[in-house]
Formats: C-alpha cells, structure tokens, sequence
C-alpha cells in the first residue's frame, strides 16, 4: 500500500530529526521527549501540523558553544575548510592497465555488495553464530545455501532474506549500491562532465523508478516531484540526510577522474548536495577521492589521506576516520578495531546502523586491515556488519581498481558471470566488459 512505504512520513521519524539536529550540535535536549512522543503517535494519528511545528523549532535551535566541528555544506565553504596538506598524484596509466583497472572497480563493487546483500540489516547477534555455523568466522567467502544444514535453517528461520550467492542465476541482481554506480555513468554520458546538481534530479525522475530509492534518496526524489531544486530538496523533511545514501553514489566520479581526487570530490558534491547535508556530503566526496587516488597508487595510507584532504579538516567525519587510523598506528587488532566502532555507534539505533560516519569507519578499518588482499578486505567490510552490502561494495570498488582485475580471484564473480541486472533505464542487463569500457570512453572525452 502507498500509505505504508517507508520514508514518505516525516512524522514518523521525528525522533530521527531531533538525533539529526543533536548531532549537528544544536541544543535540544528540551525537544527529545516530545520528538518521541510525537514519532509514536504518528503511527496511528495525523501528526503532520505538530510534526512541523516541532521540527521548525529543531531548524532554528542555536548550536551549543562547545560544538568543536565546522561544517558547511556548500561547495566553496567546504573547500575553505579543507586541510592545507594536498597528496598529487600523476597519471601515467596505459589504456590496456586502465581498463584493468575498471574492470576490477565495477567486480569490486558487485562482489562486494553481493557478500553483504544476503545479511543486510543482520545484527552480530545473528550474523556471528551464522558465520560460524558455516565456517565462515572468520569471513572468508561468500554465504552459500550449499553450507546450511538444520541447525542453520533453525538460526534463519525468522530472517526474511533468502538470496544467497549459489542461487543466482547467472547475472547478480538488482541493488540501489550498483543502480548508482551505472547510473552516474548514464548521467556523464548524458549530460557530462559539467552536469549541475539539478541535473542529477532531473535525471533520477527520467530514469530510476521512485521505490528504487531508499532514505535520504527517496526524500529528495518526493522533493523534486514536489517542484523543489537542489539544495532544498536535501533540506526539506529529510531526517536521514547525513545517512549513508551518498557514499554509495560516489564510485563512478572516482572511476572517472583517475589521479585527481579533488575533481572526483567536487562531482561528487553536486552529486550529494540534492539529498544530503555536511557529513552525508563528504563521505560522497571521501569516497571518491580514495578511488581515483587507489587507480594510481597502492600505499592505502596514503589513498586514505587523498580523501582526507577533500573534506573539511573539523568535521565529525574527518575525527571518526582518525581514530580508526590511530587504532591501526598503534597496534590495536582488526576485531579490537570493529569492537570499538560498535561501542562508538550502536547497530540496534537506526540512525546509527544507516549514518555516513560509522559506515565509513568501517570503510577504512577494512582497506587498513584487509591487507591489500581484496577478498580479506570484503569480507572485513561484511563482517563488522552495520550496512553490509554498501560497505562492502564500497570497499571492493576502492581495492578493485587498486588492483585491477587480473589480481582478483575469479572465485568473487563466477556466481554472476560477469554480468548485472539494474533498474536504471537503457542498463536493465549490462556485462563488466560494456561497464569498462564505456568508462574508460568516457575518462577520455
């Protein structure tokens, strides 16, 4: 029914304004209860006037004096606030070793979502004993219905997703973390390299169905239909609007801008800008940036500060990667590692489970830990849980082109074949092979 899609109340998800507006530093810890309330009550009442008027008041509260992070969201404030130190990178890539590399970013970036896809929204609590119960822990390979026997079935018997990677059919399904990886590659070729944000709406509303979208993404599709422009279609009743939507919708601004972090940044800003705000736009832009500085450099350290670079030096998101990056300077283990990043963000708090910032703690404790081995990596990225499938695509993108395809092991795409189903229109079905070398067309118009 229309009337129960998700993320089309606003009144449902009041509570979730008033976390959004507590993180950003505002002072409405008076607002807390009646946010609640009020998110309750919208279950079963019309709640939309209330709804307003409490979230006008979330708008306008002051930010508390000891909020230690700056962090603007237009385009030339986040370049003021980005750190002076610049990594530079040359281009000196043959044609032949490039589209290894492609080639390696669109296999990560599927295999990487088909690892997490079957146990996407699984809590550890469920997700440890499944691993185990498999050998599986820990995670080495894909979750395969072949490896379940009784006991299994009995631990998996309220999960509602039943995919796994041995009962496809040949080609890997549809998913919003591959949908926007060809679509960005659809919008170059349509509108290109100098596409403006509204351009992005524009062509969401041409060619990616509504219920494609989830969260932050499906707010500012509504927005758009609504006759709203960027940036007000981030801004408006959209709770979720530093969630993870657009760190998975950066990849293809990396593919296509090899050894310049900083363009594949600012495409990535006008790509985030139409639904996201402050931390939901820079982990666009740091994905970005580490996926054109890993097509020409293979120091992960290194890859990881390009990215730094591109956002602002005080936000919340640049603090939360530093840490994982201390913990790994100083010994600390890769399970110590995501033990610590559940303490700081709890899986069981949506807003939590879905934020940019704990997912790209993830991100970056598994290219640290993964070795530069690209199934180790994945399978960090899917073991620590939280958005499983968008972590671990990410992850395989980033090392995919790190490593180009001949470097990884034909294990992580023979279940599909090569091959990818999408919603996006033109691309219903579409092999790496195509995927590749319209990329690399593209990178050279």
């Amino acid at each position: 029914m229309l009337e129960k899609q998700k993320w089309m109340n606003y009144s449902l998800e009041l509570s979730l304004e008033w976390k959004q507006a507590r993180d950003e530093g505002k002072d409405v810890d008076d607002l807390k209860e009646i946010c609640e309330f009020i998110s309750k009550k919208a279950e079963t009442e019309d709640c939309k006037k209330l709804a307003i008027e409490i979230s006008n008041k979330l708008i306008n509260a002051p930010v508390k004096e000891d909020f230690a992070f700056t962090e603007p969201s237009t385009l030339d404030e986040i370049k003021s606030a980005k750190p002076k130190r610049r990594h530079k990178f040359k281009f000196e890539v043959d044609d032949t070793t490039l589209k290894s590399k492609l080639s390696g970013a669109w296999i990560g970036r599927i295999s990487g979502c088909l690892l997490g896809k079957p146990v996407e929204c699984m809590k550890t609590d469920l997700l440890y004993p499944l691993l185990k119960q498999t050998d599986n822990y820990p995670m080495k390979k894909y979750i395969m219905k072949k490896d379940f026997h009784s006991s299994v079935d009995d631990l998996l018997k309220d999960w509602h997703n039943h995919f796994w990677a041995d009962t496809l059919s040949g080609v890997a399904p549809v998913d919003d973390d591959t949908n926007y990886t060809v679509f960005t590659m659809k919008l170059i070729e349509e509108y290109g390299r100098d596409f403006r944000p509204n351009d992005v709406l524009e062509a969401w509303l041409s060619w990616m169905p509504m219920f494609a979208t989830c969260t932050a993404e499906r707010v500012a599709y509504r927005n758009a239909a609504m006759g709203l422009y960027a940036p007000e279609t981030a801004t408006y009743q959209n709770p979720y609007r530093e969630w993870i939507g657009a760190q998975i919708r950066g990849d293809f601004y990396g593919y296509l801008n090899p050894a310049n972090p900083e363009m594949a940044a600012e495409m990535a800003w006008r790509d985030a800008s139409i639904s996201h705000v402050k931390n939901g736009i820079y982990g666009e832009m740091f994905v970005a940036s580490l996926i054109s500085a890993a097509c020409v450099c293979d120091d992960m350290m290194v890859i990881i500060e390009a990215g730094l670079d591109e956002i602002p030096e005080k936000c919340r998101l640049r603090h939360d990667v530093d840490l994982v990056l201390k913990w790994y300077i100083n010994g600390v283990s890769a399970i110590e590692a995501i033990n610590k990043i559940h303490e700081l963000y709890d899986e069981n708090d949506g807003h939590d489970w879905c934020h940019t910032n704990s997912n790209a703690m993830i991100v970056v404790m598994s290219l640290l830990y993964g070795e530069k081995d690209f199934g180790k990596s994945i399978c960090l990225a899917v073991q620590a849980a939280f958005d499983t499938d968008c972590n671990g695509a990410t992850v395989g993108s980033i090392i995919g082109i790190m490593l180009g395809e001949n470097n990884i092991p034909s294990y992580w795409y023979e279940c599909y074949d090569l091959k990818l189903s999408t919603s996006i229109d033109g691309y219903n079905r579409v092999s790496i092979t195509e995927l590749a070398e319209k990329t690399l067309q593209l990178i050279k118009v």
